[in-house]
Parts: structure tokens; sequence; C-alpha cells
């Protein structure tokens, strides 16, 4: 059995969108201005960024869950954005493809802002 870490992330509908197109399967690579991919590692900090970024800026936003193999997510160092309860991981651009074949199973939509 492949040991796993659940992570979290806050996305926008276009976001989502490329992820449904890929069966559920993976993230789209990154755009030029965003040189960091930044899963987090709890639902509650997803759910602040996508209740408090994502709707001002898209109408709408998710929390998706997924899970990553412990042995490939052991290479990145946890990262505090601002405080304890704010805890993210900062995977390059580059490393998008390498991350994606290390996600065990489907991405999930768990929340949706405004709450349905």
């Amino acid at each position: 059995m492949v040991e796993t870490v659940t992570l979290w992330r806050p996305t926008g509908p276009k976001e989502l969108k490329l992820v449904e197109e890929s069966g559920w399967k993976a993230w789209p690579p990154r755009l030029p201005e965003q040189p960091i991919f930044y899963p987090v590692t709890t639902e509650e900090y997803a759910a602040k960024i996508a209740r408090d970024w994502n709707v001002p800026a898209s109408g709408s936003g998710y929390v998706t869950r997924f899970d990553v193999r412990k042995d490939y997510l052991d290479q990145y160092e946890p990262q505090l954005a601002g405080g304890r309860d704010h805890e993210e991981y900062w995977i390059p651009a580059e490393d998008i493809d390498a991350f994606n074949a290390a996600i065990v199973g489907t991405i999930e939509v768990v929340r949706t802002f405004p709450e349905e």
C-alpha cells in the first residue's frame, strides 16, 4: 500500500474546468505569471482562500481534495504563509507533471463558494 498525504487546493472556475478536462487526475500547467503551484495542508485554509480570494476574483471558488504519494512530497518542505494555520507546499511550475504523476486517485471538489 502506498502512503499518501491529503492536500487541498482552492481554485476558481477556469482552473477547475481544466482539472475536469483531465478526468479529475491532474492540475494544469502553470501560467507564466504563476511560477509556483500552492497546494495547502488543511481544508480550512483552502476554504478561506476560495471564499476570500476566488469568489471576489471570479464569482465562485472551490475547495478540492486529493492525495499525493508521500515519498514524492517528502522532497518539499511545507511552508508557512503568514501563520501556523497557513501551511502550504511550494511546487515549482516545472515540477507540475511529476507532481501530477504522484497524485493517487482523483481530485475531488469538497466545497463550493458561494455555498449552494
